[in-house]
C-alpha cells in the first residue's frame, strides 16, 4: 500500500481532515523559520486529535538535544523527521539517546545526491527524499519545487522512504508511476498560500494517491 504524509498540520481542520482520510502521517514543523512552525503548546492539542490516527512526526531541523526533548515532550511523536543537515553520526545520537524512529530527509538535485544514502541507510528506520532548497532559502523544504522522480525510478533501498517536493492532486499520480514511489509526503501542495492547510485539497491529494496505488495493482 502506497503511504501518504501530510506535512506542515497547524490547524485542528487539517489534522481532522488528514486523520478522516486516511492519511498514515501527519507531520508537526518545530522550525520558526517555516510558515508551518507549531508552537510546543498548539503542538500538544493538534497531537492529541492525530494520535491513534495517524503516524505523528515532529519535523527538526539541526535540532539540539534540548529543542529534540521539548518537542518530544509536546507531540509525543512516533517519528522524528531530521531536515537540517545532520551527519549520519548525529542521526545515529539521536535515535539512540532518544528511543525514537528517525526519518532522514534527504535533498536531491542529480543523481550525486545518492552517494549519502548509504551512509544514511545504516542508521535512519526511514529516508525521504525531497528537493533540494534553493541556495538562499531560509528553510530546507516546503518550497512546492520537484525533483526529476526518474532518478529514483529502479533504485533499492534497504529502508522504507518516501518522495517528497512539489507535490499535488495534479501530479502525484505521475509522480508514483514515475519512481514507483512506495509512500508520498505533501505539505505546500494542499494549501491555499503558504501555512495555510486546505482540508479539501488534502482529501483530494490522498484519494489521489490511492487511485495510483490500485493503478499500480492492476499493470
Amino acid at each position: 500500500m502506497i503511504e501518504v504524509k501530510i506535512c506542515g498540520i497547524d490547524s485542528a481542520q487539517a489534522a481532522d481532515a488528514a486523520a478522516s482520510v486516511g492519511a498514515d502521517y501527519a507531520g508537526l514543523v518545530f522550525f520558526p523559520s517555516s510558515p508551518r512552525h507549531v508552537r510546543y503548546e498548539q503542538a500538544a492539542s493538534l497531537a492529541a486529535r492525530l494520535r491513534n490516527r495517524c503516524r505523528i512526526v515532529a519535523v527538526l531541523v539541526d535540532p539540539s538535544d534540548a529543542e529534540i526533548e521539548a518537542a518530544i515532550q509536546a507531540a509525543r511523536p512516533d517519528f522524528l523527521q531530521l531536515h537540517g543537515r545532520e551527519t549520519p553520526e548525529r542521526v545515529a545520537a539521536v535515535r539512540q539517546r532518544f528511543g525514537i524512529l528517525v526519518m532522514k530527509a534527504i535533498a536531491m538535485a542529480d543523481a550525486n545526491d545518492f552517494a549519502v544514502v548509504p551512509a544514511y541507510e545504516r542508521v535512519a528506520d526511514m529516508l525521504l527524499f525531497d528537493a533540494k532548497a534553493p541556495v538562499s532559502a531560509s528553510r530546507p523544504g516546503g518550497h512546492g519545487a520537484a525533483f526529476d522522480w526518474q532518478l529514483l525510478r529502479g533504485r533499492m533501498f534497504s529502508r522504507p522512504w518516501l518522495l517528497s517536493g512539489g507535490l499535488g492532486v495534479e501530479n502525484v499520480v505521475r509522480a508514483i508511476r514515475a519512481c514507483e514511489a512506495p509512500g508520498v509526503d505533501c505539505s505546500s501542495g494542499v494549501e491555499t498560500s503558504p501555512g495555510i492547510k486546505d482540508p479539501q485539497m488534502i482529501r483530494e491529494f490522498v484519494a489521489a494517491a490511492r487511485v495510483a496505488q490500485f493503478a499500480a495493482a492492476e499493470a
